[in-house]
C-alpha cells in the first residue's frame, strides 16, 4: 500500500469516526443537590442530523435515569417517564425545566455544583441502529426560586405519575 492509499484510508476512517456523531448535544448541565436528596433533573439540547429517537440514558450516580415529560394536565403539573423523544432531523430539542428532561432517581451521593457527572445517551436511528454518546455533564448550584421552577427543587419526584 502506497503513502496516497494509507493517507486516504485514514482520512476516510476519520470521517466515519466523525459522522458516527449523529446527534450534536449542547449546554448540558444537571441541578446540584443536598445531602439526603435522591433526585435531581439533568437539562441539555440535542439536536440530530437525521431523524433520531432518544431511547435511554444512563449514569453510574443513580441507581435509575429516564427520561420524563412535564405537561399540564387540568390545573396541575404532572411528571412522567416516557419511553423514548423523538428528536427530528435538524430540529434542535431542548431538555429543560419543566418540559422534557432527564431524570436521575435513587441518587448515590449527592451531587455538588463544582463536579461533573458522567451521562450516557443512547440513541435510535429510524433504520433501528444504535448509538451512544458519553457525556461528562456539569453541575450547577441553582437558587430557591429557579430550583422550584417546574417543580424539581425536591428533584420532582414526589409529584410525578411514573412508578418508582
Amino acid at each position: 500500500m502506497n503513502i496516497k492509499h494509507l493517507i486516504a484510508l485514514l482520512a476516510f476512517t476519520a470521517a466515519g469516526t466523525l459522522q458516527a456523531q449523529t446527534v450534536e448535544v449542547k449546554d448540558a448541565w444537571a441541578r446540584a443537590t443536598v445531602q439526603g436528596q435522591k433526585a435531581s433533573g439533568a437539562f441539555m439540547k440535542l439536536t440530530a442530523k437525521e431523524g433520531t429517537r432518544l431511547v435511554g440514558v444512563s449514569s453510574p450516580v443513580a441507581g435509575v435515569v429516564e427520561v420524563h415529560e412535564m405537561k399540564m394536565e387540568g390545573d396541575v403539573m404532572k411528571m412522567r417517564a416516557i419511553p423514548g423523544l423523538d428528536l427530528p432531523a435538524g430540529q434542535t430539542v431542548e431538555l429543560k425545566p419543566g418540559g422534557y428532561h432527564v431524570m436521575l432517581l435513587d441518587l448515590k451521593s449527592a451531587l455538588r455544583a463544582d463536579q461533573s457527572i458522567p451521562v450516557t445517551l443512547l440513541f435510535k436511528n429510524a433504520q433501528g441502529k444504535e448509538s451512544r454518546q458519553e457525556l461528562q455533564v456539569p453541575v450547577r448550584a441553582m437558587a430557591a426560586a429557579a430550583g422550584a421552577q417546574g417543580g424539581h427543587q425536591d428533584g420532582g419526584h414526589s409529584e410525578h405519575g411514573g412508578k418508582h
